[in-house]
């Protein structure tokens, strides 16, 4: 089909497409105008990687809009609602107007109301419908990248359930759903009324196979020689062989380990391809890496960027991360080793993939498992760049001949798995139930399981009873825990949302961890619970298998994991209802609490299902042992003796904790890494997590009156900014940090006010003569006049540390007061 040819699309897309060197339309897409995609038909599009499925998304939304409409793209990633922003907004030269939403879990997103097309993860847009967005209302289309993910334990249920209220909110909205190719995609299109677009075409030949000994062997039983030389690797062996071919590689490993160790070794292939030209270029990309942070990880990837290579997980920085997808896409960058995480739905595109490790650890299953077919064909799917490829190549890699036969089987010739709905399980139904009662979905047992009815679980389970079952059990830990209450005018089948539990849902916070923030607070309030127990802090109700979290996932959407925790507050002992506290709160003569310590919050946080904690190491345990016992008054809630199963993940938490304390006691970023075990990306991920937890919070305590707002803010605040105490107001000013802060506070400037009113020689000697950064940063402040011209810094103001920590350069005037210099 011409481009030309296309209905219902604003009259100068013809002409764009043309200039961007598209004429017609794929196959894929041809049968997706063919089946009304731009008349406003609900489509499901299960194609493979490169087929052309976001042209379709972005023919429906431009038809929508054309009508009058407005359009929301649904995006697993928040790096990939970044790429198709950038892919978006080339339209905003015809008057369309973009926008894109990621974080803030507490807004209502009031300035999305005038975009015609609305980019936003689905955690995002499950926030917004809890917030009562108006702007929902007048949603047209809405599309759903990578929609194969409603078979995640983790995020699936979020993204099922708010498809499911979207539609509900407006009953002629148009959804299109994109997948890879999937093992029953009929059932996706059946859940969602929807036609059917279900192919196999690539627009590039893409060849499956296995190396094994000096071979390729591939799909069609064909063969060549791909000789692997003494002391040689496979995969060094096929990363110099698809150089000597001009092509790239991407290589997905199991662990963050593993993929730093292979783009060491795997740089010392590919540096001597390079022209010199490259090296230069490859320099700047690495110092740039550099400056990102102080940190192991970032000379590690630097080091190995300047040979070509890197690696690419979610221990990375944002920015570390983006710095490699653009030079890997430029294939300045000839290797990645990399996570699963990066086969997830981001651009990145390769000549061959090689997926040498096709087994990870599965906590659940205590060893060792095999990825599924869904998951490797995934990343097969990134072989072949159309218009930059001749075709694309991805291999698996066989040690013997048995196992050459059982990769065949498992994997290269295997249809990928079918999507299944894993909405039916405690954490998800807990959470999503009290949404859906606090946002008005439902105001009845009966209308509960109507609206569940809509979701796909519904449509596919053969266990009728389950989903009622465990929603009965999920309404009855809500109601012990004063979120929802049954019974309103006398009806015995409604449910109302109480004022805690419409908080608890506006904050995004799954139901569990809001109890045990709750039951914190008050065990701090009442001055109980610091003695060490005997026995379970606490009863869980009633007890389900959870999933095996993967931790480079869970920080690169995030999202923390949603699983049973200690610290359930529904049957503990002793368990005191909101309204009991406040009864005997009033008219309490004793003596006011201390505060809690910051210690002490980040602990009570990082217990909770909402942040995922960092596991201890050998040799762990004995310290953080010992750190308990040494700081067991700060604790907020009882801590379980050493015999409670909960115990090590209580003492997860508590290394969890540490670690922010370090951070917000200004211990720089290498020593944290180093001591911690972690990357950038890592605290980067807990900062915000517990950013957000300590909002909740506080929320939470002045909903109950418990007083401790100050404390908790301010607890919040320093970890926002990674400051101690005296520093929170500077590191507040955008573009200051918690370098910068330290600097102007030794020089005698100790907040923002005397900042506003600061000799600017004063202020430029403690920024070590920086005009452009000092210019800034008075002007951020307010100063009245803050150029600097012919001003010369005070000696006396210069920070003793000549270099300043490497953090910093002339031209950085980016505000750093989020993470520092993460």
């Amino acid at each position: 089909m011409d481009v030309a040819d296309i209905p219902s699309v604003p009259d100068w897309l013809a002409e764009h497409l043309q200039g961007e060197g598209v004429e017609s339309l794929y196959p894929p897409q041809a049968e997706a105008v063919e089946a009304g995609v731009t008349d406003g038909s609900n489509l499901v599009a299960s194609v493979p990687t490169a087929s052309g499925k976001t042209l379709v998304a972005t023919l429906a939304m431009l038809a929508s809009v054309n009508r009058g409409g407005k359009a929301l793209y649904i995006v697993p990633l928040r790096a990939l609602a970044s790429e198709k922003r950038e892919e978006f907004e080339r339209f905003e030269q015809y008057g369309l107007d973009v926008g894109v939403s990621t974080g803030n879990y507490e807004s209502e997103g009031g300035w999305l109301a005038s975009k015609d097309i609305v980019v936003a993860t689905s955690e995002k847009v499950d926030s917004l419908v809890r917030n009562d967005a108006p702007w929902l209302n007048e949603l047209t289309c809405v599309v759903s990248d990578e929609v194969h993910l409603v078979d995640d334990p983790e995020r699936g249920p979020t993204l099922e359930v708010t498809l499911a209220k979207l539609r509900q909110l407006n009953p002629d909205l148009q959804t299109v759903a994109l997948s890879a190719t999937i093992g029953n995609a009929e059932a996706l299109a059946d859940w969602l009324d929807a036609e059917l677009v279900d192919s196999d075409w690539r627009p590039i030949d893409l060849k499956k196979g296995v190396h094994y000994g000096q071979a390729l062997h591939l799909e069609d039983g064909s063969q060549s020689e791909l000789p692997v030389r003494n002391s040689e690797k496979p995969t060094a062996a096929i990363v110099r062989n698809t150089l000597e071919d001009d092509g790239s590689t991407l290589v997905f490993v199991n662990s963050r380990r593993n993929a730093e160790a292979a783009a060491g070794r795997l740089a010392n292939t590919v540096e001597p391809h390079l022209t010199p030209e490259e090296r230069e270029r490859l320099r700047g990309i690495a110092d740039e890496i550099r400056d990102v942070s102080d940190t192991e990880t970032s000379e590690d990837l630097a080091d190995a960027v300047e040979s070509g290579a890197a690696f690419h997980h979610a221990g990375c920085a944002s920015d570390h991360r983006s710095l490699v997808e653009d030079a890997f896409r430029d294939r300045l960058i000839k290797v990645v080793a990399a996570t699963p995480t990066l086969a997830a739905g981001v651009n990145t595109p390769s000549r061959r993939v090689v997926v040498r490790d096709w087994r990870r650890y599965d906590g659940t299953a205590g060893g060792m498992q095999p990825l599924s077919v869904l998951e490797v064909h995934q990343m097969m799917g990134r072989a072949g760049r159309p218009g930059r490829d001749p075709y694309g190549e991805a291999l698996l890699l066989a040690n013997s001949h048995d196992e050459l036969d059982e990769l065949f089987e498992r994997y290269v010739w295997a249809d990928p798995e079918p999507v299944e709905s894993k909405l039916a399980a405690e954490p998800a139904l807990r959470t999503h139930i009290l949404a859906t009662v606090a946002s008005g979905f439902a105001n009845s047992r009966e209308g509960l399981l109507e609206f569940l009815e809509r979701t796909l679980y519904a449509s596919q389970t053969t266990e009728r009873g389950r989903l009622e079952r465990v929603m009965d059990d999920m309404i009855e830990y809500l109601e012990l825990n004063e979120f929802m209450e049954r019974g309103a005018d006398g009806d015995p089948d409604a449910l109302t949302a109480t004022s805690l539990g419409h908080t608890v849902s506006r904050l995004y916070l799954d139901p569990m961890s809001a109890a045990e923030v709750i039951d914190g607070l008050r065990a701090w309030k009442r001055g109980e619970g610091r003695a060490r127990t005997e026995g379970p802090a606490r009863t869980e109700p009633e007890p389900t298998a959870e999933p095996a979290v993967d931790a480079d996932a869970a920080e690169e959407n995030g999202v923390g994991p949603e699983g049973a925790e200690p610290g359930d507050a529904a049957e503990a002992p002793g368990f005191t209802t909101a309204s009991e506290l406040a009864t005997e709160s009033e008219g309490d003569g004793e003596a006011e609490r201390p505060d809690p310590t910051a210690l002490g919050l980040y602990h009570l946080v990082a217990r909770t299902p909402d942040m995922y904690e960092l596991y201890l190491r050998s040799g762990d345990e004995e310290e953080y042992q010992e750190l308990a016992f040494e700081r067991e008054e700060e604790f907020l809630g009882a801590m379980p003796s050493e015999f409670d199963p909960t115990f090590e993940d209580w003492l997860s938490a508590l290394k969890t904790a540490r670690m922010l304390e370090d951070w917000a006691s200004e211990v720089d970023e290498e020593t944290i890494a180093e001591r911690y075990d972690v990357g950038p990306g890592d605290v980067r991920g807990k900062v915000e997590s517990v950013q957000w937890l300590l909002g909740a919070a506080e929320s939470l305590a002045g909903e109950l009156g418990l007083g401790f707002a100050p404390a908790i803010r301010e607890a919040r605040v320093r970890a926002e900014h990674g400051v101690s105490e005296e520093l929170t107001d500077l590191a507040g000013v955008r573009g200051v940090g918690r370098k910068r802060a330290r600097r102007l506070y030794d020089a005698g400037i100790t907040d923002r006010a005397e900042l506003r009113e600061a000799d600017k020689s004063v202020v430029l000697g403690a920024l070590r003569g920086r005009e452009r950064t000092a210019e800034t940063i008075l002007e951020n402040v307010g100063h009245r006049n803050p150029a600097m011209e012919e001003v010369e810094p005070d000696a006396d103001a210069r920070p003793d540390d000549p270099d300043g920590g490497g953090d910093e350069t002339d031209s950085d005037d980016e505000d750093q007061s989020s993470l520092g210099d993460f």
